[in-house]
């Protein structure tokens, strides 16, 4: 059986479609062949079917990893049904998760960076900073992507 993750942030378009793409591409990269659903979605609908940020793909790109393809989406009831594990990337989404999950759904909440090497606990949103804040948001993402992983390859053996 797989295991399902669900990466959300505020809107879909900066934080949770870069760490969708970013473990995406660090999977290949380690190349786990874990048996894995991997989707990002906002807890707000603000930019629902858009793509994402052109300074989060820009950022992104300049890694090797491509956020092509990934178009924002609001979080719904049936995520808590459908995923085992959702990530979020800081306390406010947190806890707009926590009041909407249904009770007796089998999904696990908890913030990203509890799976990076950081004494951070928040993935700072970029939106309304500049270039650096992009490659600050990479930096911690990849992090905790990369622990995840381990985590991952180290339950599934």
């Amino acid at each position: 059986m797989s295991k399902r993750i669900l990466f959300v942030c505020m809107g879909n378009i900066c934080r949770s479609p870069t760490a969708e793409a970013v473990f995406r591409h660090r999977l290949t990269a380690h190349g786990h062949a874990l048996s894995l659903v991997i989707d990002s979605a906002g807890t707000h609908g603000y930019h629902v079917g858009h793509p994402p940020d052109g300074r989060a793909v820009e950022a992104a790109a300049r890694r090797g990893v491509s956020l092509e393809g990934i178009t924002a989406r609001r979080v719904e009831e049936g995520d808590f049904h459908r995923f085992d594990l959702i990530l979020c990337a800081d306390e406010s989404n947190l806890r707009m998760l926590e009041e909407m999950q249904p009770p007796g759904s089998p999904a696990r909440l908890q913030l990203l960076l509890e799976f990076a090497d950081s004494s951070e606990r928040e993935v700072p949103d970029p939106y309304y900073g500049g270039d650096k804040g992009f490659e600050k948001v990479l930096d911690l993402i990849e992090s905790a992507c990369d622990g995840l992983i381990h985590r991952l390859a180290s339950s599934s053996r």
